[in-house]
C-alpha cells in the first residue's frame, strides 16, 4: 500500500513541440500541430508524478480512465505544460484533474484515473491471464 497522499497534490510535465509530436509524424497529409495522443502522454506523465513518490518497494502506478478535451491546437516549438492535482480518491482509484497549456492559453483539460499496483503482483497476474489464454485457445 502506497503512503497516504493528500488531496491537492500536484505535479507538472514539460516538453517542447517537434515533428515526431504533431499530426503530420502520423500522415503526411495532416497539419504539422500537436497531436491529442502526444498531449494525453503529457498529461499521463504528470499523473504518474504527483503518484510516484508516494509509492513503496516495487510499487507504480497506471492508468485506468481518461477523459480529456483537447481545445487548441500548438504548432512545431510551442512549449507545452501539463498539470495534474489529485482530486478524489476511491479505494484504490485516484482520479486527477489535467490541464495542458501552451506558451498563450489551455489546450486541454479534463481527468484522467490511476491506480498504485505492485509491479511483481501485476506481472504475476498478467502471466496467469496469459497462460489461461493459451490453454482456452488451445482447447
Amino acid at each position: 500500500m502506497p503512503k497516504p497522499i493528500p488531496i491537492g497534490t500536484r505535479a507538472e510535465a514539460e516538453e517542447v513541440v517537434e515533428f515526431k509530436h504533431t499530426l503530420t509524424a502520423h500522415h503526411a497529409s495532416l497539419p504539422p500541430i500537436y497531436s491529442t495522443p502526444d498531449m494525453i502522454r503529457l498529461m499521463e506523465r504528470a499523473t504518474f508524478l504527483v503518484l510516484q513518490p508516494f509509492a513503496e518497494g516495487d510499487e507504480i502506478s497506471v492508468g485506468t480512465s481518461i477523459n480529456v478535451e483537447h481545445r487548441a491546437a500548438s504548432g512545431i516549438g510551442a512549449k507545452i505544460k501539463a498539470e495534474a492535482v489529485l482530486e478524489s480518491f476511491d479505494g484504490r482509484f485516484y482520479i486527477m484533474r489535467v490541464t495542458a497549456l501552451d506558451n498563450t492559453e489551455v489546450i486541454g483539460r479534463g481527468t484522467v484515473g490511476r491506480a498504485i499496483v505492485s509491479v511483481a503482483k501485476f506481472t504475476e497476474k498478467l502471466k496467469k491471464r496469459v497462460r489461461t489464454r493459451k490453454h482456452e485457445s488451445s482447447s
